[in-house]
């Protein structure tokens, strides 16, 4: 059975608070990427860029390992081990709902001009570890 996050652990990642995510490159080491983070339900929101290693090592092994810690409590965390789905749906929208969230802005900058496809990465928690929270 798989865990589920309590509601104050879905805020930390439902904020702005920046996460760490974990994917498994070709020859097996661990790739890590500071990502913005959102919740919808019970999954975790990152977004990516198609062609980006994280984008590639999860089509690859959708295995995923996310960690988030309060700025202001470093020595509380949540890691969320589990899977992750890929969707071009939405990818623009959740980029844009995050510079706002994160930057303040009402879309993301760093794309214009870029042939960037954005992508939405579901990451579904199998096991939850938290200290503290």
């Amino acid at each position: 059975m798989a865990d589920k996050l309590t509601p104050e652990q879905k805020d930390l990642f439902d904020s702005k608070h920046f996460a760490t995510i974990a994917t498994i490159n070709p020859d097996g080491q661990p790739q890590l990427s500071i990502v913005w983070c959102a919740i919808d339900g019970d999954e975790i929101l990152v977004s990516t860029v198609e062609g980006r290693r994280k984008h590639l090592n999860l089509e690859r092994d959708n295995r995923v390992s996310i960690i988030a810690s309060p700025r202001d409590e470093p020595y509380k965390y949540v890691e969320v081990r589990g899977t992750a789905a890929m969707t071009r749906k939405g990818g623009r929208e959740l980029i844009d709902q995050l510079a706002y969230e994160y930057m303040g802005a009402d879309r993301y900058p760093a794309d214009d001009d870029t042939n960037n496809i954005r992508v939405v990465i579901r990451v579904t928690p199998q096991r939850v570890v938290a200290r503290g929270i």
